[in-house]
């Protein structure tokens, strides 16, 4: 009896696809890896050893997963998961960290580079003598030198090594016989044109005579040099051998007995200085408080204002008489359509002092003065709150909208019925239930008002500045600009340690309003169950 064997064109096809996604597959973790492996060789020579490990794990962890059908459901778990982690996670965490030093301008690198950049300094010797320098180049770009002392003695520098003239291994040569010489074995002689295109590099050539180091002083002189700091490990200090100072390593600064500290210092773990600083330092508190209030007071006022000109213009679009009410509607909703950045340009150009629109064509002819918009503190804030009203009220004016449709009308035919007016009606009916559906979202807009950066720094650039204030801070700079000017607009450089720390008091307010949204919300509130 005889069979017939046949393959099914479908399983057939199946079964490539399935050899040319493990190929595709193979190759793309290939290249992970291979992109993982430099990486991990990278930082381990920059000694971030957690960081090599966690980059091995999530490695080995990814081909583990894409690699075993038990792990199957995890593909699609695991993209998101590392966003997650690069993206949210390890910004928190790491500004958590910068909190707790005193990272900044003068403080941005580990203890040994700085130690590596003071010891590798070097001091003139003023007491050694100098020599006129000569310098030849051969056709490799390397370069030569013939050293003349005063007193006549001659040098010739080399592959980091002086030898007097009559045993450098370099024959020097002069073809005209004029006493100078033309070259130096294979070197040639350079004009001190010629050289000023490898002058740095120049000056870096270091050559070792008699114990000593001699170096390019300038394009025709060399001169002795020796290092001017020298770092003793067990006493942590760096020692100034032209002033004999000790600098004793304290708090991130190389410090003297006398105070006075070096002008690099290094990154270190400071505890909760930043913290103190902010809540027992006059100098950084005071403004810090004047900046906390104003932006309690400009979250609460951009609220309520947005909620009652939104909720005034829905009360009035909700009227079915209204005629052309989807033309008044479509005209509101533009600034919500306009980008944010634009509108708040366009507003800081209308409350230009000299040629905005709004002194120049309002309220100089009709009062005959300018109002000093970004001069002074308080129509300053005026200005930022009248551009987030703006800005604002067509979100409450949709959500208010929304609201009012779900209210049934036979309320509003019982309260006609019991002689209630049109006022009575939206204070007993209209505005307690609305509130109740809106509450979520207005508490959302006060915590979004609270990190506003776009309005602030758009408009006013938190100014105008406080004076006397220790910190850069403006009258109208709310957390979120205070933290952004004190890490990247100081006039000495950034304080990133203390921005972090004002970024982690920012973090933890916007969380207690969430948890409080959450629970006016009542989302995770238990249904009860009926039989």
């Amino acid at each position: 009896m005889a069979y017939e064997l046949r393959l099914d064109p479908k399983k057939a096809g199946r079964g490539k696809f399935v050899g040319l996604s493990l190929v595709v597959k193979v190759l793309l973790l290939g290249l992970l890896n291979a992109m993982a492996f430099w990486a991990g060789v990278v930082l381990f020579t920059q000694k971030h050893y957690w960081l090599v490990a966690f980059l091995l794990f999530g490695a080995v962890a990814i081909d583990y997963i894409y690699l075993t059908e038990r792990t199957y459901p995890l593909r699609f778990i695991l993209p998101g998961t590392l966003f997650l982690l690069v993206m949210v996670v390890y910004p928190m965490v790491y500004t958590i960290y910068i909190s707790f030093t005193n990272y900044g301008t003068g403080h941005l690198l580990s203890k040994e580079m700085v130690i590596a950049q003071y010891t590798n300094r070097d001091m003139l010797r003023k007491d050694l003598p100098t020599y006129q320098v000569e310098v030849f180049k051969n056709t490799a770009d390397e370069f030569a030198f013939l050293l003349t002392e005063k007193t006549g003695v001659q040098l010739v520098a080399v592959d980091g090594k002086t030898f007097s003239l009559t045993t450098a291994p370099l024959t020097p040569i002069d073809a005209d016989g004029d006493g100078e010489y033309e070259r130096l074995g294979d070197y040639e002689r350079q004009s001190l044109l010629s050289i000023f295109p490898y002058l740095s590099q120049l000056q870096n050539l270091t050559y070792e005579h008699q114990g000593l180091r001699l170096k390019m002083r300038s394009p025709n002189e060399f001169a002795y040099f020796t290092r001017r700091y020298q770092y003793d490990p067990g006493r942590d200090v760096l020692t100034d051998l032209e002033t004999q100072t000790d600098y004793v390593a304290v708090d991130g600064n190389f410090v003297a007995h006398n105070g006075e500290s070096l002008d690099v210092g290094y990154k270190t773990v400071v505890g909760w200085r930043n913290f103190r600083n902010l809540f027992t330092d006059r100098r950084y508190f005071d403004p810090f408080l004047r900046v906390f209030l104003w932006t309690v007071a400009f979250a609460f006022l951009s609220v309520v204002e947005t909620f009652l000109l939104g909720l005034f213009l829905a009360v009035l679009l909700n009227d079915n008489d209204l005629k052309f009410r989807g033309l008044y509607r479509a005209l509101l909703i533009i600034p919500y359509a306009m980008p944010a950045f634009v509108t708040c340009l366009i507003w800081r150009g209308f409350f230009s002092t000299e040629l905005g629109i709004i002194n120049s064509a309002l309220l100089v002819p009709l009062f005959g003065k300018a109002i000093p918009w970004f001069q002074d503190p308080f129509w300053a804030k005026v200005a930022v709150l009248i551009v987030n009203l703006w800005l604002g009220y067509p979100y409450m004016m949709l959500i208010c909208s929304g609201a009012l449709q779900s209210i049934p009308r036979e309320l509003y035919e019982a309260a006609m019925v019991d002689g209630a007016g049109g006022w009575k009606r939206f204070r007993t009916i209209t505005f307690p239930l609305l509130l109740t559906q809106v509450v979520p979202l207005l508490i959302s807009s006060f915590a979004f008002n609270f990190n506003n950066l776009n309005v602030i720094y758009l408009v006013t650039r938190g100014r105008p500045p406080i004076p006397g204030s220790l910190t850069p801070t403006g009258a109208t700079d709310i957390l979120i600009s205070y933290t952004y000017r004190m890490a990247f607009e100081t006039g000495s450089g950034g304080n990133y340690g203390l921005a972090a720390a004002v970024s982690l008091l920012i973090f933890l307010l916007v969380c207690l309003i969430t948890v409080f949204n959450i629970k006016s919300s009542r989302l995770f509130r238990e249904v009860p169950q009926y039989d």
